[in-house]
């Protein structure tokens, strides 16, 4: 069906704390992720393949790294008006607070909504890790004639306890909320699982305008702590299944509604190893659903001689005789001769010199690891020069540090 004018907020100020030390110089949305890409890069990217151009960022903390991204590599158009990505950062209108809570993020840039006058408004996370046509969210928000639409993702009802539930009837109208329960309630037509919020939402203009006057006449911040409970009494609130959500080129070895928040780094690392293999759980190239990376201009990868196993490796690297297995390498990392990198993800411009070993190491980006330095193989060790998660993941932070070698 026709859709009407629609634009969209994407909420890219998260401080992403749980993926310190990755977010030491840089927010959550700005942090690579696979090989060419930035974790605000999916949630853009499934905006832009759904025909939705009208984009404003909204930033906050550490958000310069996001601005120059957004900057090189997002620019739409300079000739039609309405296509553009264009980052916004607090206005600071109601005084000295940066936003208070996603709803107050929203509401800081009102004028922005009124300047453009659109049907609908969507708001976006921009943490996340996933494909989705939004096309087919917005016929499902046409066809229900919602007040709001909340993006809901069914997962085993034993691991729902972990989310914000979702409580629905048969015709998937929202009837309430559990905040993380020890007991959720399951979808009405499936008792083994329960719809979680994925916090995206779509909006009926005008309702979204009354909704944010009135949190913020009640000193209320946030859309799913409270915004969108107190609309659910007007019987207009609905929950869109993602399970339903079809994108075209997707494989048959793929997971099915795959979504995941890598918000810490054991599932920021885990993330990584879903896209490798011969049928990966998550499969980067789909030539109908991009998604659209940073531009690159430079040499081609070169492999002088070594042994590559179930990884990717990203334009403008050079690898010297070095074996390579279960790992991701970003652009221009150097590996030299009798390297071992194994279950690893080296970030962009790493130079990894002569006999160095790395297993289940993040490296981030221009650091220079010394000739035979071993990381991830003696944790005491390593926690003199690395930061160690709680996962037992070695990270070397973004400092342009050189790693000294173990002798």
């Amino acid at each position: 069906m026709a859709h009407p004018k629609i634009l969209a907020f994407v909420l890219a100020g998260g401080k992403g704390e749980r993926l310190f030390p990755l977010t030491a110089f840089r927010s959550k949305p700005s942090v690579p992720f696979g090989g060419r890409y930035r974790i605000v890069d999916f949630v853009l990217s499934n905006l832009v393949n759904s025909h939705i151009y009208s984009i404003y960022l909204l930033v906050q903390y550490k958000s310069q790294s996001l601005i120059e991204h957004v900057r090189t590599h997002w620019g739409l158009s300079s000739v039609i008006k309405d296509h553009f990505v264009t980052v916004v950062p607090p206005q600071m209108r109601m005084g000295p607070e940066w936003f208070q809570g996603t709803a107050d993020a929203v509401f800081q840039n009102i004028s922005l909504i009124q300047q453009h006058n659109p049907k609908m408004v969507i708001i976006f996370g921009a943490d996340h890790i996933y494909r989705m046509d939004i096309r087919q969210m917005i016929d499902f928000h046409l066809e229900k004639d919602a007040f709001v639409t909340v993006a809901a993702r069914p997962v085993p009802i034993e691991d729902a306890s972990s989310f914000g539930v979702i409580m629905s009837d048969n015709e998937k109208r929202i009837i309430g909320f559990q905040e993380k329960p020890k007991k959720p309630i399951p979808m009405p037509d499936n008792p083994d699982r329960a719809y979680v919020s994925m916090g995206n939402y779509i909006f009926t203009k005008d309702v979204l305008l009354e909704a944010l006057a009135k949190a913020q006449r009640k000193k209320q911040h946030d859309f799913g702590a409270h915004v969108i409970p107190d609309l659910v009494e007007t019987g207009k609130v609905f929950a869109y299944d993602f399970a339903t959500n079809i994108i075209p080129g997707t494989m048959p070895y793929e997971e099915k509604g795959y979504w995941r928040d890598v918000g810490n780094i054991s599932a920021f690392f885990s993330a990584h190893l879903d896209m490798l293999g011969e049928s990966p759980l998550f499969e980067l190239n789909n030539n109908e659903w991009p998604i659209h990376p940073s531009g690159y201009e430079g040499p081609a990868t070169k492999i002088i001689r070594g042994d590559i196993r179930n990884s990717l490796i990203a334009e403008g690297c050079y690898i010297s005789k070095a074996k390579v297995k279960n790992s991701v390498l970003r652009t221009g990392v150097i590996v030299e001769d009798d390297v071992t990198i194994e279950d690893s993800l080296i970030m962009d411009d790493v130079i990894i010199k002569k006999g160095c070993k790395l297993k289940k190491v993040i490296i981030d980006k221009m650091n220079i690891i010394e000739e035979g330095t071993e990381i991830g193989f003696e944790p005491e060790k390593d926690r003199f020069r690395c930061h160690i998660d709680s996962s037992g993941i070695a990270i070397v932070p973004k400092s342009g540090k050189i790693i000294k070698r173990n002798r």
